[in-house]
Order: structure tokens, then C-alpha cells, then sequence
């Protein structure tokens, strides 16, 4: 015999059942913004004079920020800007130069303005115990040494262009490569008896070659402008890395590479 009052009881268990089964089939996807991009992969477009800092600031970043990674590509800003250019995908770009920031804005890739992270020049590299007897920019313009310094395209190249210009020289460059690396690696190796390098690059360097001061290069200081892209699928992530870069921190690790304050 059935109790009184159990078909009430049914009739209250099946509305819960079905409203626990509503809430759940309708209750919130995965989290959007900052959750979500705390956990993502940003890519970071920087020119290869970045690269110590750089690396660097994407190691700590990714550790004040638990989950994230940051990739960095790093190469000739005229490289990296044909490469955003023809489609590659990234979050943010710092450029050697403003002109080639300048291709990156005209192509509508960049969300917002860039802002300068810092400033760089050239200087001469030799190798250790200077064997050309290298003593200033007109050595390397008159005493037939061979100098590699990068491609005019580049921005390292163009600065070099500015400082002849400037010094009323011409160099005759045995070799031009598509970035300050590129330089480096022939003066390290020794087939070079100079090269215009950065002078963070010299820094980073070490005990592998010898600077000649450049007092030219101060005709052509190269600014370093930081932007987000407009592709970026991480917008809160990048806009904290280049918050990041530009804050207190991170231009002393910018500054202790080298590089001088914006």
C-alpha cells in the first residue's frame, strides 16, 4: 500500500534532479582574459642585439607568471619584420631600429603605439690582442683591414651607413651579414680583423674579442621601440611582458646588458 504523501516526495527529488542537471549543462565554459591567457604560449618577435636580456626577462616573466611561456624568435629586425609581414604569427615585436617598426605600423600589425625599451650604438670589435693594431674607424677605412659589418638593410647596417656619412669615409667591407650575430661570429672565429658590433654585443662577448672605442656612434644611436601585435591571441599576457620589460626591473636588466636608458 502506497504511503501517504510519497508521490509529493517523487515529484520535489525530480525538480532538484533536473534543475542540478540544467545548472550543470549550462554553467560557465573556460575562463576568459587573464585566466586564460595566464596559462598560454606567448611569442615574442626581438631583434638578436636583445637576445641576452631578452632571455633573461622571459625567464623571469615565465616565473612571475606560473604557466605561461614565452618563445622567443630572435634575429635581424629586417628578417623578423618580412616575417610578420608575410603572415608568421606572434605577440609582440622589438625592433633594432624605428624603421623597421615603421614597416610593421604601416602594414597595420601593431595594436596601439610602440613604445622605446632602450638604446644601443655601435662600437669596433676586434679579436683578443687586436692583431691589425686596429685603432679607430679611419683605420678601418684606410689601412685595408677587413672589416665585416652588417648589410645596410639591417638596422646595425644602416647605423654603420650613418657614421661613415658622418666621419666622411667609406668602408670596404670584405663581408655583410644579416645581423649583429653574424658579425660577431667572424670576428670571434677569426676571420676578420674588425667588426661594427653593438655595444652590448661586446659585453655579452666577453673575453672573445676586444673593443676599440667608436666615438663616431654617437651620430647614430639606434632606438629600440616594443609593441604588441594586433594578431595576438594573448592580448593581457602581452601587454603584461611589455609592462614587464618597461618596468624598473626589467630596464636594469636591459641596462646591465648594456643597452642605455630610452
Amino acid at each position: 500500500m502506497r504511503q501517504p504523501g510519497s508521490s509529493g516526495a517523487l515529484f520535489v527529488s525530480l525538480v532538484v534532479s533536473l534543475l542540478t542537471l540544467a545548472a550543470c549543462s549550462n554553467g560557465p565554459g573556460p575562463q576568459q582574459g587573464g585566466t586564460q591567457d595566464a596559462g598560454a604560449e606567448l611569442t615574442v618577435f626581438a631583434a638578436a642585439s636583445l637576445k641576452e636580456p631578452f632571455t633573461e626577462l622571459a625567464r623571469d616573466f615565465e616565473a612571475a607568471n606560473p604557466g605561461s611561456t614565452v618563445r622567443l624568435n630572435l634575429a635581424g629586425s629586417t628578417d623578423l619584420a618580412a616575417q610578420l609581414l608575410a603572415g608568421a604569427p606572434a605577440d609582440v615585436f622589438a625592433a633594432a631600429d624605428e624603421a623597421n617598426m615603421a614597416k610593421v605600423l604601416q602594414g597595420s600589425l601593431a595594436a596601439g603605439e610602440p613604445q622605446v625599451i632602450a638604446t644601443n650604438q655601435l662600437t669596433i670589435a676586434v679579436p683578443p690582442g687586436n692583431p691589425a693594431g686596429i685603432t679607430g674607424f679611419r683605420d678601418l677605412a684606410e689601412n685595408r683591414a677587413q672589416v665585416v659589418v652588417c648589410a645596410v638593410q639591417v638596422p646595425c647596417g644602416a647605423a654603420a651607413q650613418q657614421i661613415e656619412q658622418a666621419a666622411g669615409l667609406v668602408l670596404s667591407p670584405v663581408s655583410e651579414e644579416s645581423s649583429v650575430t653574424g658579425v660577431m661570429g667572424k670576428v670571434i672565429s677569426g676571420e676578420a680583423d674588425a667588426g661594427l658590433v653593438y655595444v652590448t654585443d661586446i659585453r655579452a662577448a666577453g673575453d672573445k674579442v676586444q673593443e676599440v672605442p667608436l666615438p663616431e656612434a654617437r651620430e647614430a644611436v639606434n632606438r629600440y621601440p616594443l609593441v604588441r601585435l594586433a594578431g595576438s591571441d594573448n592580448t593581457q599576457l602581452a601587454d603584461a611582458f611589455i609592462r614587464f620589460v618597461s618596468s624598473a626591473n626589467g630596464q636594469a636588466t636591459l641596462q646591465e646588458a648594456g643597452f642605455g636608458a630610452p
